[in-house]
């Protein structure tokens, strides 16, 4: 199959790394918004193609999927323009900045009958999955998610060390890993939710600190801390306390309440999370299904996420 990836940044080359171990996927061509940055990634992983409109590589001979790990502020826009090309779509997560963007992606996705799925990268990493497969064996039951998102962003640079072209946002872009996974692993909607911030930064407009809680009808809690003044350690951590265990997941890798290793190894045919998602995509493509996470699955998540910001708003 050939497709297009579209993003020379950090996560269009962690796509461009797991691609590599897909049999019978060839990237053609490479959309980016630098020149010069595309150019270089293009030819360090062999892209004969590379561009800086995405336009021009869809329409290159043979292309049927597109994988965006484009600016999320156009990731709606560039995947509605993926299926009205006639092309599946993978864009990366969040599908859109707001809930009516995401109603539009949704609609666009239903018309043209493709494949759309959403870089939910926490579905798929093999620690989360260890989880989700005792869920499902009725061997564990989610008390409560507590959950820790913590960078330190206090300039707009992205994960390169190179300056942003747009702001990253701790509730449509971080969060949203976190409200999906939560009533993904519960099989519950959110029912009770509130959130606050702390003050905007002066030159990115945005919060810096947030916390959020949710529950579910069952009674389900997740408790989520989120900030980009957090001079390390970096990334995110969930911990899972059940009913029968304590699990804590930073992406592919678990350990157990007292810090002992969990064997996540066999879990699925790789360790590296993204991967898996990219191997979901186009097994759903060939066998004509919806993905997990499809744009259908995570509407709710936006939903949330809607509804987290006017919580926000109100204050």
């Amino acid at each position: 199959m050939k497709i297009c990836v579209a993003g020379e940044g950090a996560f269009g080359t962690k796509h461009l790394d797991g691609l590599k171990n897909i049999p019978g996927i060839e990237v053609v061509t490479l959309a980016g918004g630098v020149a010069a940055d595309t150019e270089a990634v293009a030819k360090k992983y062999g892209i004969a193609h590379w561009c800086t409109d995405l336009a021009e590589s869809l329409a290159r001979p043979g292309v049927e999927a597109a994988i965006l790990a484009t600016p999320t502020p156009i990731h709606a826009r560039q995947a509605i323009q993926c299926l009205e090309a006639g092309k599946h779509v993978m864009v990366e997560i969040p599908m859109s900045d707001s809930l009516a963007d995401a109603e539009r992606l949704v609609a666009a996705q239903r018309k043209a009958g493709k494949v759309a799925m959403v870089g939910h990268t926490r579905r798929f990493n093999p620690s989360h999955q260890w989880v989700r497969k005792r869920i499902l064996a009725g061997e564990l039951r989610i008390q409560q998610m507590d959950v820790q998102t913590f960078f330190f962003r206090r300039t707009n640079m992205n994960a390169l060390g190179k300056p942003r072209s747009w702001t990253d946002h701790l509730l449509w872009h971080h969060a949203a890993h976190t409200v999906d996974l939560f009533m993904y692993q519960t099989g519950e909607p959110v029912s009770v939710l509130h959130a606050i911030q702390g003050p905007k930064h002066p030159a990115l407009g945005i919060a810096m600190d947030m916390s959020i809680q949710m529950k579910t009808p069952s009674g389900a809690i997740c408790t989520l801390s989120l900030s980009f003044n957090n001079d390390g350690p970096l990334g995110t951590f969930f911990r899972y306390i059940c009913d029968n265990g304590t699990y804590i997941a930073r992406y592919d890798d678990l350990v157990d309440g007292k810090d002992k290793p969990i064997d996540v190894s066999k879990v699925d045919v790789s360790m590296n999370g993204v991967e898996l998602q990219d191997r979901e995509f186009f097994a759903a493509i060939g066998e004509g299904r919806e993905p997990n996470a499809s744009v259908a699955q995570c509407l709710p998540a936006m939903r949330v996420l809607d509804r987290l910001e006017k919580c926000l708003l109100a204050q």
